[in-house]
């Protein structure tokens, strides 16, 4: 069963030189609790493609699908749905909130759904004891570690129970060491929860802990290569 489709999904921006294709022509399906890893260099395409493929932005053609729901077809509002209960995001700048505490960022998303407040304090609870920082609910993003804050970060997109997971360069950020743990830890989380969830990165040291592999360049995919899933 597929999650997440893409068919033949364009952007073109224009510009004084004229259209600048984005992405071109790119399709691609992810199945629940698969974990598809996008690479290509700066400026591949890979970021405007994760902005298509969760509704923050419109294709200039074709389409994308979450289930059976055509994204183009939405207006504002179903849009804004979408994002807010179907998609989880999580940002190389970990777009944590500086004054909130670890759990106070989990707890965002949920507030926006007006989930019941006790079954709120549970899922934070519990997202924050999958990536290891129970310990750590009270901390603000200063007193964490760039990890920790990534790892924040991930419990926050995973506590709304999304269908699918956007990681856009999740480990910039991060040394290699920190990088490792943080990509072993969505590829574990992906596949126990059945996300289906696509990470960009042009880390070829990361490529190896995806189920499949997608290459960009000028905005059009290569031939998918087979990556071999840690553990």
């Amino acid at each position: 069963m597929t999650t997440l489709r893409a068919e033949s999904v364009s952007r073109i921006f224009e510009g004084r030189g004229g259209g600048v294709h984005a992405v071109d022509g790119v399709s691609l399906e992810v199945a629940p609790g698969e974990l598809v890893v996008v690479t290509g260099r700066s400026g591949a395409g890979k970021t405007t493609l994760l902005n298509l493929l969760g509704g923050l932005d419109r294709p200039t053609s074709g389409r994308v699908l979450l289930g059976d729901d055509d994204l183009s077809t939405l207006g504002e509002d179903g849009l804004a749905a979408v994002r807010r209960d179907r998609v989880g995001y999580v940002f190389q700048s970990f777009g944590l909130i500086p004054v909130l505490s670890a759990a106070e960022n989990v707890e965002v998303p949920l507030r926006l759904q007006r989930t019941d407040p006790a079954e709120r304090a549970r899922r934070v609870a519990e997202a924050l004891d999958l990536v290891g920082l129970g310990a750590h609910a009270a901390q603000r993003p200063y007193e964490l570690s760039g990890g920790q804050q990534q790892r924040v970060g991930i419990a926050r997109a995973l506590a709304a129970r999304p269908q699918v997971l956007l990681a856009d360069e999740p480990t910039g950020q991060l040394d290699s060491g920190t990088a490792a743990t943080v990509m072993d830890l969505i590829g574990e989380l992906v596949h126990a929860r059945g996300v289906a969830a696509v990470v960009t990165t042009h880390d070829a040291a990361l490529v190896r802990r995806a189920d499949r592999v997608i290459e960009l360049h000028d905005g059009r995919t290569r031939e998918p290569e087979t990556a071999t899933a840690a553990g």
